[in-house]
């Protein structure tokens, strides 16, 4: 019988999408205020790789990334994915979402994404949420999978998971003395 082991505090990040960089300041704001400070904030980098928010949201469309410093428990992403829809819903105009926000977790072995759409790759977390792991760390750096979004599988997006992981393992010697 294996023993149950402790789970141990992850770190929060949330992608945005939008076409309009104010969006991401008032979705950073609000995340803010339930989640902590943000500790990292990726430059805006232009969305090319899918016409999916378009019809939406707009075209022209940016993606920005942040992590937050107060580390987060896994069990807690699919309620977390509950309030950024939520968010997504409060920023909308005429019923359409100006911004997309996608929550999810760094740890020191994985990214993990929390979605409301099943796949054979994404396991039920409860709420009406998902979780996929979409990229696993391996030889000092992030690699995608087979069904890794093509965005999460450039180099420019694991550069700032890398970055973000940096902060992660910082955090979690300091809390755990190593």
């Amino acid at each position: 019988m294996g023993k149950i082991s402790e789970i141990l505090p992850v770190k929060l990040i949330c992608g945005f999408i939008s076409n309009n960089e104010e969006y991401f300041t008032q979705a950073g704001s609000i995340l803010e205020s339930e989640y902590g400070k943000i500790d990292f904030t990726s430059k805006i980098l232009p969305f090319v790789y899918t016409n999916y928010y378009e019809k939406e949201i707009g075209p022209d469309l940016f993606r920005q990334f942040i992590s937050f410093e107060e580390l987060i428990m896994p069990e807690n992403l699919s309620k977390i994915k509950i309030h950024t829809n939520n968010i997504e819903g409060q920023l909308a105009l005429k019923n359409k979402r100006q911004i997309n926000i996608d929550p999810g977790y760094i740890t020191l072995a994985k990214l993990i994404l929390a979605t409301t759409k099943d796949h054979s790759h994404r396991i039920y977390i409860g709420d009406g949420i998902y979780a996929e792991i979409t990229l696993h760390y391996f030889k000092k750096t992030f690699n995608p999978f087979e069904w890794t979004y093509p965005d999460y599988q450039s180099t420019e997006y694991i550069n700032i998971f890398n970055q973000i992981r940096l902060i992660y393992y910082k955090q979690f010697c300091t809390l755990f003395k190593i």
